[in-house]
C-alpha cells in the first residue's frame, strides 16, 4: 500500500497565514478603536486670534498647577507630576496648539498623555582600600534607585477635555471685553392728554330796565 506523500511546505505556509491573522487581529485592535469621528472631544472654536487662545491656554495650565515647558503664540506645553503610591510615579502633559480659523476665530487642540513610571531598584558596590590586599569591592545596603516608564497612553475621557476648554473660556480676552446684553426695560407710558384750561365766562348783556333814561331837556 502506497502512503500519500504530505507536502510540508503547503502546511508551513498554511500554519504561518494562521499566525499571522491572530497576530493581525490583535495588532489591530488600537486601529480599530481609532476611528477618526466627527467628535469635538479634543478641539474647540474660540472667540479670539490663536496667540490669545495660546495665552489663554497658558494660564488654564498654570492656575491648575502645571508647569511649562513650552509656550509661545501657537503651542503650549505643560505636565504635572502625580504619585499615587510610594513606588510609582505619574506625570499627565498635556499639549495645546492653536490655529486661525476666520477672522476673529480660533481653533484650538488639545491632546493630553499619561505615562507611569515605576522606581526600579540596583543594589550597588563600593571599593575599600585593605592594606597589602589592594582594593576590595564590598556589597552595600544602598541603592541606586531610577524611574523606568512602564506605560504610556492618551486621555480619551471627553470630560477631562470639557473642563479644560470651560476653565480655558475664563481666560479668553474676547469674553471679557463682550459688552453684556442689555436689560430688557419695561416700555414707557404713553403721555397723559393736557386738561383744557379753564375759560373766563362772559360778562351778561345788560336789560332793558338797567340802561338809564335819557335825560330831559332844558329850555
Amino acid at each position: 500500500m502506497r502512503v500519500p506523500r504530505i507536502r510540508f511546505p503547503l502546511l508551513a505556509m498554511a500554519g504561518t497565514l494562521a499566525l499571522a491573522g491572530c497576530g493581525g487581529r490583535a495588532a489591530d485592535n488600537a486601529l480599530l478603536r481609532e476611528s477618526f469621528d466627527s467628535g469635538d472631544t479634543f478641539s474647540r472654536t474660540v472667540d479670539g486670534r490663536p496667540a490669545e487662545a495660546c495665552e489663554a491656554a497658558r494660564r488654564t495650565l498654570l492656575s491648575q498647577g502645571y508647569a511649562i515647558a513650552r509656550a509661545d503664540d501657537g503651542q503650549v506645553e505643560g505636565n504635572k507630576n502625580f504619585q499615587p503610591r510610594e513606588d510609582d510615579h505619574e506625570q499627565l502633559v498635556l499639549r495645546i496648539s492653536c490655529a486661525p480659523r476666520g477672522a476673529d476665530q480660533a481653533l484650538v487642540f488639545v491632546s493630553a498623555v499619561q505615562d507611569r513610571y515605576a522606581l526600579k531598584k540596583s543594589p550597588t558596590s563600593a571599593s575599600v582600600g585593605v592594606g597589602a590586599l589592594g582594593s576590595v569591592s564590598l556589597p552595600f545596603g544602598s541603592n541606586d534607585d531610577s524611574l523606568v516608564k512602564v506605560a504610556s497612553s492618551t486621555i480619551t475621557d471627553a470630560d477631562f477635555y470639557r473642563r479644560f476648554f470651560q476653565r480655558l473660556q475664563q481666560y479668553l480676552p474676547a469674553a471679557a471685553a463682550k459688552p453684556a446684553p442689555p436689560a430688557a426695560s419695561a416700555p414707557e407710558p404713553a403721555p397723559l392728554p393736557t386738561p383744557p384750561l379753564p375759560t373766563e365766562p362772559a360778562p351778561p348783556e345788560p336789560t332793558p330796565a338797567d340802561v338809564p333814561a335819557p335825560a330831559a331837556a332844558q329850555g
